[in-house]
């Protein structure tokens, strides 16, 4: 009798070798779930100094002493949490400023109520940012400070830049919006068929978790699949895990996006792409790009899906200022804050361009005053107008 051609006992060695480290691999997985987890996100010190409604301001201060005499004001989009620029321990863009020598303040725009269905880009940008603005130069006695915008936060501030040229010494955006007559991602193409006047009119201001699930199905495959897949992977692995958990902490941690904003957003950008034809209109006054004189950094990811290089790359060209750079990293839109590997360059990259051009000019008066405005002052927030300015609530570090 011939022997088999199949080897049989190579095959059964194999499977018991394979189950053996499946069950190594489970109960080390066993013990990482069911032990502590440090899953804590936003943990680097910080103050909070100044608030108004439902938004607050946090100050974060280098412990090795401040390096750039101009503090940089951080400014989150609507969607999601500021928490993203400190996610976690090594990651941290906050943590990497600090590192650097650099001042920072940061919006925290909070969780919008029933009532701020009716706030519009106006009552933001010329509203609340302008207060935060007013308050930090008024705290440093200086003219001027560094802005950097992230997402829909950097959009507001390329309109607050080309409102307020006086206050702004140094514009840096990140995964910016600014040209809306792009398909390279599909967001762009959806936006410009929505029904947007039904969705604010039934719902009012838009539920975060409605924006997170048409987020997840812009990419299915790698936000709903594949990265399910890769956790199961490395469940063993105590680090991966508790990275994991504070990203998912985070992506379902998203609050309402006020829905005049949006209804505006949707309406002034994604359909008539206002902005970057110098057509929009805030508070009344048109917002000229070329009036945004102050040196510019524009990033953005080769590989954004949400906010892709089409959407962002026109803006140096756009603005008046004669020191305009656009940086595409190697990365999507959440990984420019958060790969190890873009890290080590991003935060530390914006600090020496910054370094490079901080030289602060005397503040205005010897009582910390902020400068006059050189145009006509407009009621904060704008869809108040009606209404006495309410008293903000300033708070020392």
């Amino acid at each position: 009798m011939s022997e088999p051609k199949i080897p049989v006992d190579l095959i059964m060695k194999k499977l018991a070798e394979d189950s053996e480290e499946v069950f190594k691999t489970v109960q080390k997985a066993s013990d990482v779930l069911l032990g502590p987890l440090d899953t804590a996100i936003s943990t680097t010190p910080c103050d909070i100094v100044y608030e108004e409604d439902r938004i607050k301001v946090k100050h974060y201060k280098p412990k090795t002493g401040v390096k750039l005499k101009t503090p940089l004001l951080l400014v989150y989009a609507l969607i999601n949490r500021e928490t993203m620029l400190d996610l976690q321990p090594g990651r941290s863009t906050i943590q990497n400023f600090l590192d650097e020598g650099v001042e920072v303040y940061m919006i925290d725009w909070g969780s919008p109520t029933r009532k701020d269905k009716y706030l519009t880009i106006d009552d933001h940008v010329n509203g609340y940012m302008d207060n935060v603005i007013d308050f930090i130069r008024e705290r440093h006695n200086l003219p001027k400070i560094n802005l950097m915008g992230i997402c829909i936060g950097g959009t507001f501030s390329v309109m607050y830049a080309a409102l307020h040229p006086e206050k702004i010494k140094n514009l840096v955006t990140t995964v910016t919006p600014t040209n809306f007559d792009t398909e390279q991602g599909l967001l762009h193409i959806w936006m410009k068929t929505i029904n947007v006047d039904r969705m604010v009119d039934t719902m009012g201001n838009i539920p975060g978790d409605m924006m997170n699930l048409g987020f997840l199905i812009l990419n299915p495959a790698r936000l709903m699949i594949d990265k399910y897949v890769g956790f199961l992977k490395n469940i063993s692995d105590k680090t991966f895990v508790e990275n994991f958990l504070r990203m998912e902490k985070w992506i379902f941690d998203s609050p309402d996006f006020p829905g005049e904003t949006f209804r505006q957003f949707i309406n002034d950008l994604y359909e008539k792409n206002l902005l970057i034809q110098n057509k929009m209109e805030l508070g009344g006054r048109g917002i000229n790009l070329k009036k945004v004189t102050m040196p510019l950094l524009n990033f953005y990811g080769k590989y954004d899906h949400l906010v892709p290089p089409g959407a962002c790359e026109q803006l140096t060209e756009a603005v008046g200022s004669k020191d305009a750079e656009n940086v595409c990293l190697d990365t999507g839109h959440i990984g420019i804050y958060v790969s190890s590997k873009v890290q080590k360059e991003f935060a530390p990259r914006i600090a020496r361009w910054l370094k490079e051009r901080d030289n602060p000019e005397k503040g205005p008066s010897s009582r910390g005053k902020p400068a006059a405005k050189a145009t006509a002052t407009v009621e904060k927030p704008g869809s108040r107008t009606s209404s006495p300015k309410k008293e903000k609530k300033k708070i020392s570090a």
